[in-house]
């Protein structure tokens, strides 16, 4: 008798240990009552009543969950018409897709991550389904294979988080990325080739612009410069046409003062240009001696053979 009211007395022992729970950290507990939600501890050791009196749900709140969504490479080897995740662009071309979506359970929101944990990933993967398929159908295939993985994962996480906010899951949608973004294998060359190509034109673009942009900085240099060398030009001149007036005005202020005792300087100044006139032509070749017009007739001047230029 004794040995039966010992196992008795350790069941017992042991249905209460059943209200024993560790909350690990990074943890967060929902405690309910019969259905009725009572308590939600932190992490650490809670002691409350026993199963059947008590659920704890232990939830891990930063754990980061991830579903993949879309196409699945292996599904082309399939007899499958069309494979999950390809979809139809706007100019009616197939693209494969595959989007990664990341999320985590709101620690505010727990008791509804509970209540719905079960259909969580269902609903957010038919909601992503949805949004990509709006999304390349609205896109030409080029924008698609050229833009996509740089504005899917943006448009992913807005809008699934506003798609999935009715349902109350309890989640928030933190990132989404693209892993998967080719057209099908059997026109995939094609697509290739035209990436190529779309690529040299996009090099041969940018070297155009590189050139223009070359080409008019050294025109603006070459301007610039011009510009300087005329401003000195102008400068120059100016400084030789104010020397020259200058020296106008002292030869006509010495001439007027001359002139009051000599009537004729002016005379004298004459002969004076006339005799560096006659010097400047000499040097320069174009005067000679009368020597050289006199004959047995005396001086013709009529006829003139050409005098040999100054070296």
């Amino acid at each position: 008798m004794r040995y039966l009211y010992g196992i008795v007395l350790l069941g017992l022992i042991g249905y209460l240990l059943t209200g024993v729970t560790q909350v690990r950290p990074g943890e967060r507990a929902l405690v309910r009552r019969f259905g009725r939600v009572v308590d939600k501890p932190a992490p650490g050791l809670r002691i409350g009543l026993p199963y059947g009196m008590e659920r704890v749900d232990r939830v891990p709140v930063d754990l980061v969950r991830r579903l993949t969504i879309g196409y699945q490479p292996e599904a082309e080897q399939t007899d499958e018409t069309t494979p999950p995740g390809q979809l139809l662009t706007g100019d009616h071309n197939l693209v494969n897709v595959q989007v990664v979506l990341d999320y985590s359970v709101q620690e505010e929101a727990l008791e509804d991550y509970v209540v719905q944990s079960a259909r969580a990933d269902g609903v957010i993967t038919r909601a992503g389904e949805a949004i990509l398929a709006e999304w390349v159908s609205g896109h030409k295939v080029d924008e698609v294979l050229i833009r996509g993985k740089a504005e899917l994962p943006a448009v992913l996480v807005a809008q699934t988080k506003a798609r999935i906010e009715p349902f109350r899951l309890g989640v928030a949608i933190r990132r989404a990325s693209v892993s998967y973004l080719f057209p099908p294998t059997a026109v995939k060359s094609a697509f290739d080739d035209v990436t190529r190509a779309q690529s040299a034109m996009r090099t041969q673009e940018y070297k155009a612009r590189e050139e223009a942009a070359k080409q008019l900085r050294s025109a603006q240099a070459e301007k610039h410069r011009i510009e300087k060398m005329t401003a000195a030009y102008v400068n120059e001149q100016v400084v030789l046409a104010q020397a020259e007036a200058d020296t106008f005005e002292k030869r006509l202020k010495q001439y007027q003062e001359l002139r009051r005792d000599n009537p004729y300087v002016l005379a004298g100044i004459w002969w004076d240009q006339i005799g560096k006139l006659f010097t400047q032509m000499k040097e320069a070749g174009r005067l000679d001696l009368l020597d050289d017009h006199l004959g047995a007739d005396g001086l013709d001047i009529t006829i003139s053979p050409p005098l040999p230029k100054k070296p």
